[in-house]
């Protein structure tokens, strides 16, 4: 008895759900119990990402046939430029690590500040101005304390990625479980 084409599909999105949930949580709860590691170790996946980027850029400046001339030297020398960076971020980890973590904390300081002031500038439109104008005032408050303890503040989004992968994994490994049935 052959499963039909559905069965296969819902079988393998089912399958896909639970094992992206797994994932997830396993990220999370590493995130938790080994914060400082687990950065470290997301920190040297962008500089490996870094390098294998530049070397694909130079391997296109020098490899190109159809690129002009500007075009190929563009490209080596960004290649170069990524190899540097990813190189010089492996050697030092630990560096790399606290300053993508501020980078981090000031560019989401920044981006709650906008997105409280758009809030602001849009509380004629909103249906329920009571809570549009609460949330672009914490937003811009959130904002702010954030752009004066980055590395704090990195560290908070740190923890709450980790809570939030291990209640997002678990609940997805769930629906994996009940995905499909109705269709069945």
């Amino acid at each position: 008895m052959s499963k039909s084409p559905e069965s296969t599909a819902v079988n393998g999105i089912r399958a896909a759900i639970g094992i992206g949930g797994l994932l997830a949580a396993i990220v999370g709860i590493l995130v938790l119990v080994w914060p400082g590691r687990t950065a470290m170790v997301v920190t040297a996946i962008i500089a490996i990402y870094a390098i294998a980027a530049g070397l694909t850029y130079a391997g296109l400046g020098i490899f190109s046939k159809s690129k002009g001339g500007w075009a190929r030297v563009g490209h080596i020398a960004l290649g170069i430029l990524f190899i540097i960076a990813g190189v010089v971020a492996l050697m030092s980890l630990g560096q790399t690590m606290l300053w993508l973590a501020v980078f981090l904390g000031v560019m989401v300081g920044i981006m709650w500040v906008v997105e409280g002031v758009v809030a602001l500038t849009t509380l004629g439109d909103a249906s329920s101005k009571g809570w549009s104008a609460l949330f672009a005032v914490l937003s811009i408050i959130a904002g702010i304390l954030l752009l004066f303890s980055p590395l704090w503040g990195a560290e908070v989004l740190w923890w709450l990625l980790g809570i939030s992968l291990v209640v997002l994994g678990v609940m997805n490994m769930i629906r994996s479980f009940q995905f499909g049935k109705n269709a069945a």
